[in-house]
Parts: C-alpha cells; sequence; structure tokens
C-alpha cells in the first residue's frame, strides 16, 4: 500500500465526492458520515507514512511517476507531462497540516442542512485538490490542483455563505485566477526554456555512458546543441520539480535561460518571471497589497470553510514561494531579498493595525492571518535555514490556530448570528469552558512562549536579523507586529469576556461548548501548546530538506 499511499491520498475524497454525487438516496447525516469517514481514512493512511518517513534524507520519499502525456508539436519539441508525486521534509508537515484541517473542517460542517449532498460532494473535490498540490511534482500536475480548487471554494462560499457571499464569492475567484494565470505565463516560459536530458537522449537515440544520470546527458545533449546535431523539434519538454530547478538543464540561448541576456522593459526577463510568479503566490498568501479578497471571503465563508481558507488553503501561496519561486528563481529571491523583506513588514504591520481597527470578530482574524503569513514571507525572503524552517513551522502554527480561531467564532456565531465585538460583555459568567479555550487561542495566537505561535515567529525573525544581504531595521521593525498582536487579541478577549455580563438582545440563550465542539477545539489546543513545548516535533522533519534545499 505504500508504493501508492500518495495517490490513494487523492483519489479517496475523490471517490468519496463520486460516491455522494450519484448515491441514489440518503439526507444529510448519510453525506456528512461519507465525508467525515473519507477523511478519518486519509488521516489513518498518514500514520503509516510518517512512521515510515527517514527524517535523515533530504531528498524525495515516496516517490510514484508515470508518464501521462507525451506529444509532439513540430518545432516546439516534445511535451512530456508526468504523473509524479512525492514528499520530503517540506512537504510532509503540510499534507499533514491537510488532513488535520480539512478533518476539522468536515465535524464542523455537522450543521450544514441546505443543499448537503453538494456541499460534501465539493468539500472533498477541494480536499483532494489541496493535498494534491503539495504532493505533484510536476508543475503542470501541480497547476491542475491549483486551478482546480477554484471551483468548490467558489461554489462553498458562493451558495452556503452570508448575506454579500456572492460579491465575496466572486472577488475571490477573480483575484485568486489573476494570480494563477501570471502562474501560468511563467509556467509556459519555463517549458519553452527546459528539457528532460535523459528523455531527450532515449528520444533521439543517443548512446549514454553506463549509469549516466541527467548531468552527463545534458552536457552531451548541449554539445549536440552547439554543434547543430540536434534540431528544436528533437527536444523533450518538461515540467518536473527537479529538471526546473537546474540551471543546467535550461537550453542555451531560451528566454529563461541565466545567461539569455533578454530584456523587457529594461528588466532581465528572468527577473520579470521572478515577479510575475510572485505575484501570483502573493495573493494565495496573500500579501499586501493583494490580500483584500481575505476579509470580505472570510467574513460571507461559512465556519467551516474559513477553517480550511485559513487554515490550509493559506499555506498553499507559502508553500509555492518556497518550492516553485525561490526553487526556480534563487539568484533573484536572493536579489530581491531587501523588496521581499519590505513587502514582508508592510504585511506584518499593516494587518496587525487594521486587526486593531475590526467591530467583526471574523475580520479581526482575518487580518491577523494577513499579518502572521507576513512573518512566513519574512523567513523565505530571509534564505537562511532558520528562516526557512521558522517560516514553514509558522504556516503549521497558524494552521492549527486561525483553524481554532474561527471554530470559536463560529461557536458564537451559532448562538447569536452576530460577530460585533462591542455587542458582548462578560461572557466569562455564562461560557466559562468557552472563555478558557477561547484564551488559549488567543494567547498562543499572540505569541506567547510556550505555545506554537512563539516559535514559528522566533525563527522567522532570527533568520531575518542572519541574513546578510537584509537591513537589519526590516526584523527589527517586524517585531512590531508581535506587539499589535498582543494589542488586539487582549483588547477583543477583555471588551468580550470580562465584567459584567451583556449582550444586545437579553432573550439569547448562551449555552456553553457542546461535546462536539470540545471534540473540535480540545485537541487543536492540545496541538498548539505540544507545539509550542516540543518544537522538534516539526523541525525534526524540515531540517534535512531545508539545508539541502538553502545548498
Amino acid at each position: 500500500m505504500l508504493a501508492h499511499i500518495l495517490t490513494l491520498l487523492i483519489v479517496i475524497p475523490l471517490l468519496g465526492a463520486l460516491g455522494i454525487t450519484f448515491w441514489p438516496q440518503g439526507d444529510q447525516k448519510f453525506f456528512r458520515s461519507i465525508a467525515l469517514a473519507v477523511l478519518l481514512l486519509d488521516l489513518l493512511l498518514l500514520i503509516p507514512l510518517t512512521m515510515q518517513f527517514d527524517t535523515s534524507f533530504a531528498g524525495l520519499q515516496f516517490v510514484e511517476t508515470v508518464d501521462w502525456i507525451t506529444l509532439p508539436l513540430g518545432s516546439l519539441g516534445v511535451v512530456s507531462i508526468d504523473y509524479a508525486l512525492a514528499v520530503d521534509g517540506i512537504s510532509l508537515p503540510l499534507v499533514l497540516l491537510g488532513v488535520l484541517v480539512l478533518l476539522a473542517g468536515v465535524v464542523s460542517s455537522w450543521n450544514i442542512k441546505d443543499k448537503a449532498r453538494a456541499y460534501f460532494a465539493l468539500y472533498l473535490v477541494l480536499s483532494a485538490s489541496i493535498l494534491g498540490c503539495f504532493m505533484a511534482q510536476d508543475f503542470f500536475l501541480f497547476y491542475l490542483f491549483f486551478e482546480f480548487m477554484l471551483l468548490p471554494m467558489y461554489f462553498l462560499i458562493g451558495l452556503w455563505g452570508g448575506p454579500r457571499r456572492e460579491y465575496a464569492a466572486l472577488k475571490f475567484f477573480i483575484y485568486t485566477f489573476f494570480g494563477s494565470l501570471l502562474i501560468l505565463i511563467v509556467m509556459i516560459g519555463l517549458y519553452l526554456s527546459v528539457i528532460d536530458p535523459l528523455e531527450t537522449a532515449r528520444y533521439v537515440g543517443l548512446q549514454l555512458p553506463p549509469q549516466a544520470g541527467p548531468t552527463e546527458a545534458m552536457a552531451l545533449i548541449q554539445q549536440y546543441l552547439a554543434n547543430g546535431s540536434l534540431s528544436p523539434a528533437q527536444l523533450v519538454h518538461t515540467f518536473r520539480f527537479e529538471y526546473l530547478a537546474n540551471l543546467a538543464n535550461y537550453i542555451p540561448g531560451s528566454i529563461l535561460n541565466i545567461d539569455s541576456g533578454l530584456y523587457i522593459w529594461n528588466m532581465p526577463v528572468r527577473m520579470l518571471a521572478f515577479w510575475l510568479i510572485f505575484i501570483g503566490f502573493g495573493v494565495k498568501l496573500p500579501v499586501v497589497p493583494f490580500h483584500t479578497w481575505l476579509p470580505d471571503a472570510h467574513v460571507e465563508a461559512p465556519t467551516p470553510i474559513s477553517v480550511v481558507l485559513a487554515g490550509i488553503l493559506l499555506k498553499i501561496g507559502g508553500y509555492g514561494f518556497i518550492r516553485i519561486v525561490d526553487g526556480f528563481f534563487p539568484y533573484e529571491a536572493e536579489y530581491s531579498m531587501v523588496p521581499l523583506g519590505i513587502l514582508a513588514l508592510i504585511s506584518i504591520v499593516y494587518g496587525g493595525f487594521n486587526a486593531l481597527g475590526q467591530k467583526d470578530l471574523k475580520k479581526m482574524i482575518a487580518y491577523s492571518s494577513v499579518s502572521h503569513m507576513g512573518f512566513v514571507l519574512l523567513g523565505i525572503a530571509a534564505f537562511t535555514a532558520e528562516g526557512l524552517n521558522g517560516a514553514i513551522y509558522q504556516m503549521v502554527s497558524h494552521g492549527v490556530l486561525s483553524s481554532m480561531l474561527f471554530l470559536l467564532t463560529g461557536v458564537l456565531y451559532d448562538r447569536t448570528h452576530d460577530r460585533q465585538i462591542e455587542h458582548y460583555r462578560g461572557l466569562i459568567r455564562v461560557m466559562p469552558q468557552f472563555t478558557i479555550l477561547t484564551g488559549i487561542a488567543y494567547f498562543a495566537s499572540l505569541g506567547l512562549p510556550g505555545f506554537s505561535g512563539f516559535v514559528g515567529e522566533l525563527f522567522t525573525l532570527m533568520g531575518a536579523f542572519q541574513a546578510d544581504a537584509m537591513p537589519v531595521w526590516i526584523p527589527a521593525l517586524s517585531t512590531l507586529g508581535i506587539v499589535l498582536a498582543a494589542a488586539y487579541f487582549l483588547w477583543t478577549y477583555q471588551r468580550m469576556f470580562f465584567g459584567e455580563f451583556y449582550y444586545k438582545s437579553a432573550e439569547t440563550p448562551f449555552a456553553d461548548l457542546t461535546k462536539r465542539e470540545y471534540l473540535l477545539l480540545i485537541p487543536l489546543a492540545i496541538l498548539a501548546m505540544l507545539l509550542g513545548l516540543m518544537p522538534g516535533l516539526i523541525f525534526e522533519w524540515t531540517g534535512a530538506s531545508v539545508s539541502s534545499f538553502i545548498k
């Protein structure tokens, strides 16, 4: 089973979605039970995967590769697309986070009654797409998963969201679709510039020495290209990450070859491609000023979709920065360290100040996500082992904490249908258990030592301070984000939970947490504390892969 375990993680949710869609009859309880069983099965599959993952090995593990599409395109060469899946220390923590967040989203969807069949089918399609993004090792395959997420998320917000759900869903779709088009442009440029040397040698019948690898094959291919023995129509182009990340596989004179000397608008083409793909993933992260879709989407989305959106969907942007932006354009990323650091600083401070000024609880958490994901960008921009490890850790930590924050908001909204902070006082008197768990989530999110939020922010700042090319004032000013987080979380906690009990509608009953809500929130609280006290649980996975990536 381990030979195809990554495929199963994707296929099982898709089969679950098909089963729900074409099942002849059933009520909402049946459909939600199928969705829960599917994601529990995915979680069970991850147990042997994580147990057999070699933390000392920096390369890809559990690799699955199948030739998918091989198509001659005349003078454009031969396009080769592979169904390639694998995980390493960078992607495995995010795969595990994805399954946990998606499972929490299903449990929090227990009260969905309207069009339950469509809701849970779309939810499982979204689950498969998210997991596929983290495991794909072919850019074309990654892009398919990345694009396919848009459709279920658009409908999940647009059909089950709040009063302005159509506007929020459309804004989310347009922003993300625009970003994906920029990624597509760069992907085409990479296709035209990169070849698979081994497949090219086999395709044209070149004799390679025994045990020859891609390096030897590429040297022979470039020799044949130089003397005119190979035509462009004989080159096998590839989307595989391992070849796109190796500058030796770029065709001499191609558009994205590092020595091409091509300029557009007085900017080297590779630098322009770097910024295009940066914006594409910056929309998803999100980075200021490409963030404006996020507060609207969070406010209007139903609670389970807000959990998925903040808990795992934003992390695809951070993962794309590491795996694709930095992986394919390392020199451009290092050269752009200062502007990237400034954008991270702006996101951290701007998101913090906006969160401080919000009256809607969901919107406050949404802007806090903009600030906290700014730390992810800061760690990635630093180009140090500490910064990159911290960025991955911050993504995992934020996934746990933001899921908990939106679930807590959903608990209150289910009882009152009101998210206005100023409408509540003294909730500790009527909901003491809810108050305790909210306090844990708030203190963990503001970076209190002993919780996961502290570790992620500490390592991203350490990495930024150690980056030789990054001015020290960038990470120094970024610490203001921690101060702002303390301000908006503590001020909100003080206003809503302390003092004499008050709510604008005295007739509203305030019941404390139910068993299902305990089941959702307590594991997340324990995980936030466990990761804060034992950060080695994540760093043990990421260490070897990050060190290899930095080198």
